[in-house]
């Protein structure tokens, strides 16, 4: 290729990663709906989004240690804690259970199916396996189920990953060294795999203690010194035996979340940042790398083979799996709905497909645009029908608003009163604990104590508050919490406004969300509601009288919109105001 196709090539691959993105985004579904058809559609029309050719030879050990920067992304976010009870039972058994019940169905029906022989159906079988974190929690961020269904389908998500890379790495070389034929599997190599990958993960383990916590790094060097530490024990760890790198990679970020004493910057944004655009450039490469040729020919046998694993393998194995645990039948039957394919399955198809294709193992062509088809699929199943199937089983998040105010100053306990009587089901926080008991006396629900502080993790989650709302008498504090909460919530996060020309350190200085705009900051509700005027809940859509301000309009299906400085809401018929004035007539 020339430098300018190179150029080309680099900067269009970059421009449909980010892009595809950002549209998926915009349209709310699962960004890997967008990712493979983009990468796909440009590989088919060009010639320039070719990784082959852009990379050449060196492609699969880029894709292998991006790969690792992913799961120890992933690692970061699994909390030991939380996998107990039902969720360690349901987790270790999917992992048995799913491996062997997926595996043997792609063995069974792969040689008639696809027309391939046993050992390109093996191979098939397990890299179909591995389901990944990229690819189930934007699916739960969309759905909202409960905790433990969370739970259980991330851990399984994140540890089934490099698992299945090792199990892909066994069958290849037990292939290879079988004459191209199924040999038998080697259980001593499989556990050597593992060895190998836990072994890497204490080294990078022992390293980040070192950099982190020895040498007291701050976000930027610690960043550094984590992708440094996962690049290098990923690459050594693949060199000793394949595809173990991603165990070290997923142990690595576990320990690192786990261990008491690591000084973890509390925010990771090129970090995060960098994960989310290696995503979109694995995607679109390795997709276009599937021509539309090879793809024709299995189309419909691999459809049926979907069909299979959606509609029996994947609930059976749930079904099994969640046998005798506390988790209700609604949430067995939904993790009996999500097993969709990612990254792990593609990379571990493009590592392996292409030496057995060389070594002229009959059928290895057709493992690549079956891996890519199933991928496809199973993204454009689960992601279409995850929210129906969801609500349809009452596990889905409620589209009522649930908003957390924090504060419990008498006007913020009252406003929280008033939303309530306006059909919000209000949480509220508050750090002092007179102003908790002034929460508990008004008979709202009270969150923990220790909320603000777990809020601090990058990996944590407000589950079930689409909104947060600060309101304490603080003006630092709420502007320092705003920025702090905003990838805590999945929904806004606004403050009330501090007094105009205030001498805050950091109040007056910072953007975000305002609420109720520049006339209504927050000694001007306290003053107001100190001399007597309330928050009344009222019908829409007469407007208020003079000398009331809304401040809320609820939504006649529970969503709640706050009037902020970007100026008023518009208030329909069915929905409810939340005004602020004097005691209406009749009230």
């Amino acid at each position: 290729m020339s430098e300018d196709e190179i150029l080309l090539g680099l900067a269009l691959t970059v421009a449909l990663a980010v892009g595809s993105q950002i549209l998926a985004n915009r349209l709310r579904i699962p960004a890997l709906i967008l990712l493979l058809p983009a990468g796909f559609t440009a590989g088919a029309l060009t010639d320039v989004v070719d990784p082959e050719r852009l990379v050449g030879p060196d492609f699969s050990a880029l894709v292998s240690l991006s790969v690792a920067l992913i799961l120890y992304d992933a690692g970061l976010g699994l909390d030991l804690r939380h996998l107990k009870g039902a969720t360690r039972t349901a987790v270790l058994r999917l992992l048995v259970l799913g491996v062997l019940l997926t595996w043997g169905t792609v063995m069974a029906l792969g040689p008639a199916l696809l027309g391939v022989p046993a050992a390109v159906a093996s191979m098939i079988g397990v890299i179909l396996v591995v389901s990944g974190p990229t690819v189930v929690g934007p699916l739960l961020e969309h759905v909202g189920p409960s905790e433990k269904v969370r739970r259980v389908l991330m851990w399984e998500g994140s540890l089934i990953d490099p698992v299945g890379g090792i199990l892909g790495a066994v069958m290849f070389h037990s292939i290879v060294t079988g004459g191209l034929q199924t040999g038998h599997f080697r259980v001593g190599a499989f556990f050597a795999g593992l060895a190998v990958g836990l072994l890497g993960g204490a080294v990078g383990a022992a390293l980040l203690w070192l950099t982190l916590r020895g040498l007291r790094l701050g976000e930027t060097l610690g960043t550094l010194a984590q992708l440094a530490t996962v690049v290098v024990v990923a690459a050594g760890c693949d060199m000793a035996y394949d595809d173990t790198g991603l165990i070290a990679a997923v142990v690595t970020g576990l320990t690192v979340a786990n261990l008491p004493g690591f000084d973890m910057p509390a925010r990771r944004p090129f970090f995060e940042t960098l994960v989310q655009l290696i995503i979109g450039l694995l995607f679109v490469s390795i997709s276009a790398t599937v021509t539309p040729r090879s793809v024709v020919p299995v189309l419909l046998p691999v459809l049926a083979l979907v069909a299979v694993l959606v509609l029996l393998t994947r609930p059976l194995a749930a079904l099994l799996s969640t046998l005798r645990t506390d988790l209700p039948d609604p949430e067995r039957a939904f993790i009996g709905w999500m097993a969709p394919r990612g990254i792990v399955a593609a990379s571990t198809a493009t590592t392996f497909a292409g030496p057995l294709v060389a070594a002229g193992l009959a059928g290895a062509d057709r493992i690549l645009p079956v891996t890519f088809l199933v991928i496809v699929a199973t993204v454009l199943v689960y992601g279409l029908t995850a929210r129906p199937v969801a609500a349809g089983l009452g596990v889905a998040r409620p589209s009522r608003s649930r908003p957390l105010l924090v504060g419990g100053e008498p006007w913020v306990v009252d406003l929280a009163r008033s939303l309530r009587d306006a059909g919000a089901e209000v949480l509220m926080w508050a750090g002092d604990a007179g102003q908790r008991g002034r929460i508990e006396e008004a008979g709202i629900e009270l969150a923990a104590g220790e909320l603000m502080a777990a809020v601090t993790d990058p990996q944590a989650r407000l589950e079930g508050v689409t909104a947060v709302y600060l309101l304490t008498g603080d003006d630092d504090f709420n502007a320092l919490a705003s920025i702090v909460m905003e990838d805590s919530v999945d929904g806004p996060v606004h403050r009330v406004g501090p007094p105009p020309g205030g001498q805050g350190v950091v109040a007056p200085y910072t953007g975000g969300g305002t609420l109720f705009g520049p006339r209504l900051p927050r000694h001007a509700l306290a003053a107001r509601h100190e001399r007597g005027e309330r928050f009344w809940a009222r019908p829409a859509p007469a407007p208020p009288q003079p000398g009331y301000d809304a401040l809320f309009v609820v939504r006649r299906d529970g969503r709640l919109e706050p009037v902020t400085e970007a100026g008023p809401v518009a208030a329909e018929r069915g929905d409810t105001l939340v005004l602020l004035g004097p005691a209406l007539a009749g009230a």
